[in-house]
């Protein structure tokens, strides 16, 4: 099947990260891997990747299927695609105007799949493929000669490990912020809400008593009134917990006399038809949600409001993920956290997995405390974690002390910038060589094979995909950095009297 990667693409020039993506995909595939998942970030391409792929297969006689896990998804993802020049494409549904089953090209929702039951197809790729679906694990396993291509921003769902076998990573947010393919952020965080009565429920809050929290009218008022005074009319996209949240936050902005429009999962299409094209006009200025925009929506977002609590490393960030698009005049997005999740997980650019999470995986914890960020005791400005200096006021403490902000004020969370200036440079050959060092101190120490794609990445920024996995002597650079990093963990163990 990974020949398919031969033909021609399209008349369209892929940026160097997607391009690295397809030959990543494609080294997967030569290696045996029938289930590969491709990780794109929100606004890195996965759309334009996936129709490299398929007119590839059509170079080479192939069938595909694309599934979207809503059908509310299939109309962009036609248009998408026929703007990317493949045109002869079917709608597996039922009085769709483009049904044809005798297209090489078939898009289908993953829920018609279920009913109608699976072409006869050469590929399959499946969008958001984070998202579990039966339908989709029945026909992996009717189906083990298959190829199962997988697209997510997001693969960190656990258990994933068990339907798919390998994970892609074609980028990460910090790469392609740093290159300007997604816009800069800057993370606002008002006074955590108190969650101590709401119990955890699949690794996440249990949505009925968080939504009554968060709607109590102090913090819905909060969200508003910090919307007028920092947002700068920004457009906007408001998650909240549930309906009645999400209502009231629309009742609350409309008060105030801000344009304020309203979707969740239920909202018929034609009807979010039209609170987009009343968002790109400008005719609304926050649209309030609930879960139906943390996929498939590129609209114009400048200005994120957290007010959905949530420890799901998945779902924060898919939705910070639809302020990172980049635009025309946008010099970056707004994030104003209501809740404690920048608190708890940290800056979205610093989340990411190795490799796919088996079922038994631990879920996702709050943050190391030592790598939160920190407030500021003189101006309160929240600043990284391991800034002796305030980047906003100049003060320098010695100790650097968690102080809560006042009821009601937002301070804003400066982003930690790797120090990676003196690795930019590095040579393939440094890399290989330091990854092998890294290998060698692994097998010796007996450590998880995880720890030397960990130390590699702090040390150049990226994990080490297409590197030959083979270990040498370590040299002297190789040495000195790990003993650094053991003094520096046996400091941490010390402080915390560990």
């Amino acid at each position: 099947m990974f020949d398919l990667f031969s033909a021609p693409l399209a008349t369209f020039t892929p940026r160097p990260h997607q391009q690295r993506a397809l030959e990543l995909l494609k080294a997967s595939l030569e290696k045996g891997h029938k289930r590969p998942v491709l990780q794109l970030p929100t606004g890195g391409g996965k759309t334009f990747v996936a129709a490299q792929i398929i007119k590839g297969a059509l170079k080479k006689g192939r069938r595909v299927v694309f599934t979207v896990p809503y059908l509310s998804l299939l109309q962009q993802t036609i248009e998408a695609f026929e703007s990317f020049g493949i045109g002869d494409l079917g709608v597996i549904q039922s009085d769709h105007s483009r049904t044809d089953p005798e297209a090489p090209v078939q898009i289908a929702s993953v829920d018609t799949l279920a009913r109608r039951g699976f072409p006869d197809v050469d590929l399959v790729i499946v969008d958001e493929a984070h998202k579990r679906s039966s339908a989709i694990d029945h026909w992996m396993k009717v189906r083990p000669d298959l190829v199962f291509v997988g697209l997510s921003a997001t693969p960190w769902r656990k258990g994933m490990a068990e339907e798919w076998d390998d994970l892609v990573i074609g980028s990460d947010l910090a790469e392609l912020v740093k290159e300007g393919v997604l816009t800069k952020f800057r993370v606002f965080a008002e006074a955590e809400p108190d969650l101590s009565g709401v119990k955890t429920v699949s690794g996440d809050y249990e949505t009925g008593v968080l939504g009554q929290v968060m709607s109590a009218p102090r913090l819905v008022a909060d969200i508003v009134h910090t919307w007028l005074s920092n947002a700068e009319y920004r457009p906007t996209v408001c998650f909240a917990v549930n309906r009645a949240h999400a209502q009231e936050l629309q009742r609350q902005f409309t008060s105030e006399g801000i344009a304020c429009g309203y979707v969740d999962a239920n909202t018929p299409p034609d009807a979010r038809q039209r609170v987009r094209e009343k968002f790109e006009r400008g005719e609304l200025k926050v649209v309030c949600n609930v879960g139906c925009l943390t996929t498939g929506v590129d609209w114009d977002v400048r200005c994120i409001i957290l007010a959905r609590p949530t420890k799901s490393e998945m779902l924060y960030v898919q939705m910070v993920g639809r302020g990172l698009r980049a635009a025309d005049g946008k010099q970056d997005c707004l994030i104003l956290d209501h809740s404690d999740t920048t608190a708890r997980l940290g800056f979205v650019r610093d989340i990411g997995h190795a490799e796919l999470l088996s079922s038994k995986a631990k879920t996702a914890k709050r943050a190391r405390k030592e790598d939160l960020p920190k407030m500021c005791p003189a101006c309160k400005f929240l600043k990284p974690s391991r800034a002796s200096k305030c980047p906003g006021c100049g003060f320098v403490s010695r100790r650097q002390n968690k102080i809560k902000p006042e009821e009601g004020e937002l301070v804003e969370i400066a982003q930690p910038i790797r120090s990676v200036v003196e690795n930019v440079g590095a040579k393939r050959e440094e890399k290989q060589s330091f990854l092998s060092g890294l290998i060698s101190v692994q097998e010796q120490r007996n450590y998880d094979p995880g720890w030397v794609k960990h130390v590699f990445r702090d040390k150049f920024n990226h994990w080490p995909e297409n590197f030959s996995w083979a270990a040498c002597e370590p040299s002297e650079e190789v040495k000195r950095y790990v003993k650094s990093r053991d003094i520096r963990n046996a400091k941490k163990r010390e402080k915390a009297g560990r």
